[in-house]
């Protein structure tokens, strides 16, 4: 199972030892999933942590170890995104799962993809991390 992370994923499992967002890389190393994300998303998480709690970048440092980056989406991809209903400004992340062929999208962010939650496009789920620590455990 692939699963593509947005920024505050990786900014939240850097962050704390503890917790679902760190759970996935736990079973990412464990063999269960496959991490991916945008440039983008990594690159927002970095920007984060450098100015939230610098202390934690080795941390994410060695989490990104796990996880490949994709290529910037194509904007055919983004064209797709930006049909849904979301933030212009999230389109490029969601675009960039799509053209991963990611099986689930994880993000904490509740204003700009609560609404998305639990749904299906392009073949990706948009999950929280709880649901996609479950989707993963049970599948």
């Amino acid at each position: 199972m692939k699963l593509f992370l947005d920024a505050n994923i990786i900014f939240t499992a850097a962050y704390s030892e503890d917790g679902l967002s760190r759970g996935l890389f736990r079973l990412a190393a464990a063999g269960r999933c496959v991490l991916i994300t945008s440039a983008f998303a990594h690159e927002e998480a970095v920007r984060n942590i450098e100015k939230k709690a610098p202390d934690r970048l080795t941390d994410l440092i060695m989490l990104m170890e796990q996880v490949d980056i994709v290529p910037e989406p194509h904007p055919q991809w983004v064209l797709r995104a930006e049909r849904l209903p979301l933030v212009s400004k999230d389109a490029p992340v969601l675009a960039a799962a799509f053209q991963g062929k990611a099986d689930i999208f994880v993000t904490g962010d509740r204003r700009d993809f609560g609404h998305l939650f639990g749904k299906t496009f392009e073949s990706v789920k948009i999950l929280t991390p709880a649901d996609a620590f479950d989707a993963v455990t049970l599948f």
